[in-house]
């Protein structure tokens, strides 16, 4: 009999031995000869490499490593034009992990790092374990290679993240390796996700199957590796990106842009990838609507205080962002703003410390700790996910990984930039109409980046959008010019302390910040 060994939980990913219960999760200790035989055996084995994806809480910092949370999701919003988490009086200042994050002016100990860093690697180490699980099973090469196929899809969707954040990252594959891993540089990265890709694609399911890696989620992950390419490697791969782009198939534009976002949003026509959540079925971490609101927001919502009805009043949208929709854009609902009134006696609502809860577009200042009472209602909120009257702290709407919209944009930016203006236009009118926008007369970069922001406002792509743009190193509010070498990569983030203090086999990526 033969247990999985978890040493490669430190050596792989560092410190993600902390977080993943091995016992429950990756079954490392059943004798691979009496499990992983039968179909439903291999589901239950994979479904822990699926259920990576909503993240975890490590138990040794208690950080929350969630796809969704305050610390992953925040990272890549704060770190763009879009978004910001002022300190409010004692609130959200959090030794300044935030404003370092807004102003590009970051250290290697920002907790934000570690979390994202955590997060991807956690899903690589489940990833991992459980290829090798099914490479011991008894199931037959052909059904390995097709199970494995998705697994592989998986696992380069977590480099891709890191790819995209870090840039130079270790990677590994063997679940057994025993050595401390060394980093490999982000051309190597990029040809690691491409070659696997590539290598699975055609034993992934080619049918449209909601929450599973297939061939389209594949597809459409191979076009922002390529829409990227020049950022990553130096090399436009525009036309491979239109490529990737037109291998897409099955899907078309919800007919109601918020029907991506609502609790049912798995009826949606337009979500390629997208991770289920259901607190009835136990599912944890997806609270990001408890993260923005104030905390007597619930009182709009629900006449009755539910376990979800509580909010943090942290992550507003920066100044401008508001103002710069249409007023006729459906999108600029993802906004919250104005004067917020009591939905059981029509009154404005007042906070508890005593002022009215009115959501201006304007913040004073991104640090605010001497004025936590005047700053409460300042900053839009974010209010694109649906909230329910009765919500419990853990919400059932999916996280949105990929839609179809993504697709036609990248489309049309392809084409833009191979210099067909005219083949991209359609693409963006076709998305503004259902925005209930007049369609552009031409497409130019400035129009297209602009789009991008309002058509995926607060879906964790505006810091990618910013640095192909080159406006990642321009000044925005309360956030000077950054004066790095752009050539450099100063677009990356460091690598997180203290994976450098447990791997000695790692170096700080050059150049990341000063």
């Amino acid at each position: 009999m033969k247990k999985i060994s978890s040493i490669i939980l430190l050596c792989s990913a560092l410190l993600a031995s902390s977080c993943v219960d091995l016992d429950e999760k990756l079954y490392n200790q059943v004798p691979m000869d009496e499990y992983g035989k039968t179909d439903s055996e291999i589901a239950t084995i994979v479904g822990a490499a699926y259920a990576s994806l909503r993240g975890f809480t490590d138990n040794s910092t208690k950080i929350a490593c969630y796809p969704t949370c305050e610390f992953v999701f925040f990272l890549d919003e704060c770190a763009s034009d879009e978004a910001c988490i002022p300190a409010r009086g004692t609130d959200w200042y959090d030794n300044g992990v935030y404003i370092e994050a807004h102003t590009h002016n970051w250290t290697p100990t920002n907790k934000l790092f570690e979390s994202y860093w955590k997060y991807c690697y956690n899903g690589i180490v489940n990833v991992n374990s459980v290829i090798y699980q099914i490479d011991k099973s008894g199931q037959s090469e052909e059904n390995k290679n097709r199970i494995g196929a998705e697994l592989r899809g998986l696992r380069a969707y977590y480099y891709w993240l890191l790819l995209n954040t870090f840039g130079d990252v270790p990677i590994t594959t063997n679940f057994e390796e025993s050595e401390l891993p060394a980093k490999s540089d982000r051309k190597e990265v990029f040809k690691f996700v491409e070659d696997e890709l590539l290598a699975v694609i055609n034993d992934l399911p080619s049918a449209i199957s909601y929450g599973r890696f297939t061939q389209n989620v594949a597809y459409t992950l191979l076009a922002r590796l390529y829409l990227n390419a020049e950022v990553y490697i130096g090399i436009p791969r525009w036309q491979d990106c239109l490529n990737a782009c037109n291998k897409v198939s099955g899907y078309s534009l919800a007919g109601e842009y918020k029907a991506n976002f609502a609790v049912d949003n798995e009826k949606s026509s337009e979500i390629i990838f997208a991770i289920p959540f259901d607190h009835k079925q136990g599912t944890t971490g997806n609270y990001l609507n408890s993260m923005s609101f104030n905390d007597q927001q619930w009182k709009a919502f629900s006449t009755v205080k539910y376990g979800g009805n509580w909010s943090a009043n942290g992550i507003s949208a920066q100044p401008g962002l508001y103002s710069s929709f249409d007023e006729k854009d459906v999108r600029r609902s993802c906004l919250l703003i104005g004067e917020q009134r009591d939905k059981a006696t029509g009154s404005i609502i007042t906070t508890t410390k005593g002022n009215q809860l009115n959501y201006t577009e304007d913040i004073k200042s991104i640090d605010m700790q001497n004025d936590g009472v005047g700053a409460e209602c300042m900053g839009a909120r974010l209010y694109k996910y649906e909230v329910s009257p009765d919500e419990e702290w853990e919400r059932d709407y999916d996280w949105v990984l990929m839609r179809w919209a993504e697709v036609l944009m990248m489309k049309a930016e392809a084409n833009l930039r191979l210099g067909f203006p005219d083949a991209g236009l359609p693409f963006v009118n076709e998305i503004r109409r259902r925005a209930g926008v007049s369609e552009l007369s031409a497409l130019t970069l400035e129009t297209l980046d602009e789009e991008w922001k309002h058509e995926f406002v607060f879906e964790g792509l505006r810091r990618t959008v910013n640095i192909r743009f080159g406006t990642y190193f321009e000044p925005w509010w309360e956030k000077p010019a950054t004066a790095y070498d752009s050539s450099k990569a100063s677009r990356v983030f460091p690598i997180p302390a203290n994976v450098l203090t447990l791997n000695p086999n790692l170096v700080q990526n050059p150049d990341y910040a000063q």
